[in-house]
């Protein structure tokens, strides 16, 4: 059976839930709501697995903080013998407008720390990621405060639409691959 390793980037503590940073967990938590599924705490993150379509799926939310996200991806990737092409990370990227997705099957980290540590621990920029417009509604010099900063209303009413067309490109990720995954979302 095909194995894939989901990875949505995030920090752990109640100050950083429905935070921007965080939206990488806000859809993997979406997706195991739909799929009715419960998180529990492994080696480096909180897991939930499900079968989907003849795959098994893995659900990941590091428990490394952002900036050591790397750590988790490797360890998990190494542990259940999952091949590169199958893993998919999910990040916030504050150069795309709010609620915009764009998948990639390879890249730089886009000044991402955990996309960063990622590259860093498996030694290649070569897997896909799905990344989550923010937008950059922020003066020079609040880049941080923006990223860690709550949704706004208004804010919400935009991305939780956007967060159910994530689920789906991820869901297309696992049945049909990158390519056609790009072909079909990276437009919408």
């Amino acid at each position: 059976m095909d194995k894939y390793l989901i990875v949505g980037l995030g920090n752990v503590g109640e100050e950083y839930i429905d935070t921007k940073h965080n939206i990488g967990f806000t859809i993997i938590d979406a997706l195991a709501l739909k799929f009715q599924l419960n998180f529990s705490l492994h080696r480096y993150g909180f897991l939930a697995n499900f079968n989907y379509k003849g795959k098994k799926i893995i659900l990941i939310k590091p428990s490394t903080y952002m900036n050591l996200s790397g750590k988790a991806v490797k360890y998990w990737i190494n542990k259940e013998n999952i091949y590169i092409n199958n893993l998919l990370v999910i990040a916030d990227d504050i150069a795309l407008p709010l609620g915009v997705i764009r998948l990639r099957k390879k890249g730089s980290d886009g000044g991402h720390n955990g996309l960063s540590n990622i590259i860093y621990e498996l030694n290649t920029n070569e897997f896909s990621r799905l990344r989550f417009g923010i937008g950059n509604n922020f003066p020079r010099g609040y880049q941080v405060k923006y990223v860690l900063s709550k949704w706004e209303e208004e804010e919400k009413k935009i991305i939780i639409p956007r967060i159910e067309i994530a689920i789906d490109a991820i869901l297309s990720f696992i049945t049909v691959g990158i390519d056609n995954t790009m072909n079909m979302y990276n437009n919408k």
